[in-house]
């Protein structure tokens, strides 16, 4: 495999594991095999066809490539003949969600980034590129999008990995090197986050 083809494949990787929640949400709300693809390619794909309509990348990256499609039509057929089996796996798939998360905000940022946006924009294009799908699954099924309420941190390391990859940037760093260690930092965050339950402060006199 060249060196190209590496970064398609990772994405096509975390693409694969935001589908799996995405179906997996379907299951919890006793949906349908329709209702099972919906959230899975939305979860998967919407961040990222978000950004690239906010930036104008016209049609979005997941239109141009037959694997963004596919991708989640894999992980609802796994899940729906499988979902025991799956949910039983449901840490490792929590890891790799964490992985997926780190790398959509660095590469949604440096994409960002080379359509001109300033730091700071690309910095939320970036968040946006690694959460959007979770909001627009939720709000699919009818409950309040998980992010709002940031349990184990989730917005935060992203916008962590997006902000070291657009302070990079700034500093004239570029590369696969610098993508790769913005994506590590979110990832370690967001497992430490699993690990410890870590979550996001609330207003004071707020009950937990």
């Amino acid at each position: 495999m060249s060196w190209p083809d590496v970064p398609q494949v990772l994405d096509l990787v975390g693409i694969f594991v935001f589908a799996v929640s995405g179906a997996l949400a379907a299951v919890r709300k006793r949906l349908d095999v329709v209702g099972m693809v919906v959230l899975a390619e939305i979860t998967a794909l919407g961040g990222g066809i978000l950004r690239d309509l906010l930036i104008g990348a016209v049609p979005p990256a997941a239109f141009t490539s037959l694997g963004y499609v596919l991708v989640p039509l894999a992980a609802s057929a796994l899940v729906f003949f499988w979902h025991p089996q799956v949910t039983r796996l449901l840490p490792a798939v929590l890891l790799f969600d964490a992985a997926g998360l780190g790398l959509f905000c660095a590469t949604g940022t440096v994409k960002a980034l080379d359509h001109g946006l300033s730091p700071l924009h690309a910095v939320l294009l970036g968040v946006v590129t690694a959460v959007g799908g979770g909001v627009l699954r939720d709000m699919l099924s009818g409950q309040i999008p998980s992010v709002l309420y940031d349990r184990q941190l989730y917005a935060v390391p992203a916008m962590l990995g997006a902000a070291v990859t657009a302070a990079a940037s700034s500093a004239g760093l570029h590369g696969g090197g610098v993508t790769a260690g913005a994506a590590v930092l979110a990832f370690a965050l967001r497992a430490l986050a699993m690990r410890h339950g870590w979550r996001a402060p609330r207003p004071r006199g707020v009950p937990d």
